[in-house]
């Protein structure tokens, strides 16, 4: 697999490119910022973007999904409850082919309804769910704190735990993780029941 992260540089987001390889299909992960990186290695790899795959419909996640989608004729997709421009509406556990890889969705709510991360092999793309060390604010319009627990406690949880984590922000001590390490040192993920885990969300 061919992968690649980029950081914008406001707003400490992550973008990315995955491929099967050089030469091969590809998708780029939640496009944002100064696209100019972006598409110096889409050109210098020869790669083929089929999708434009977006974690959540925050703007700051969208930003260059118009322009990248000129540029390369790829279809945006994102969760259906998404309100945004959108060519494939997406459910959970929908798998996407781009070419050799399988690009599973796993619906997350809680930081927005719309939330999803990308299951590509055993790396998992989170935008606003997880970060490094931290999760996404719950107290926006479209947040849930019993929404946000399912998904992580639930879901991304029950991911083994060398599965590898990319988050939509380098708000962390680095800009990657695994399921394992946040699991022993994410504070937000310490054993909570679910009503805990509101009352820990709604503090200050």
């Amino acid at each position: 697999m061919f992968l690649r992260q980029f950081k914008s540089s406001t707003g400490a987001n992550m973008s990315y490119i995955v491929a099967e390889g050089p030469g091969g299909a590809a998708a780029v992960i939640d496009p944002t910022g100064d696209l100019s990186r972006v598409t110096e290695v889409i050109e210098a790899e020869g790669l083929k973007v089929g999708y434009i795959l977006t974690t959540h419909s925050h703007p700051d996640h969208i930003s260059g999904n118009g322009r990248l989608a000129a540029d390369t004729g790829a279809r945006i997709a994102a969760h259906r409850l998404a309100s945004m421009k959108k060519d494939l509406p997406l459910d959970d556990g929908a798998v996407l082919k781009v070419g050799a890889l399988e690009i599973k969705v796993l619906h997350t709510p809680g930081h927005s309804r719309d939330g999803v991360c990308y299951l590509v092999g055993n790396k998992l793309f989170t935008g606003d769910t997880l970060f490094v060390g931290e999760c996404g604010r719950t107290d926006i319009p479209g947040g849930d704190a019993g929404a946000l627990y399912d998904s992580l406690f639930n879901k991304l949880l029950k991911l083994p735990d060398d599965t590898e984590v990319f988050p939509g922000h380098d708000y962390g001590a680095r800009p990657t993780s695994t399921i394992g390490r946040e699991r022993k040192s994410n504070y937000v993920l310490e054993p909570r029941t679910r009503q805990e885990f509101l009352e820990f969300m709604a503090e200050p």
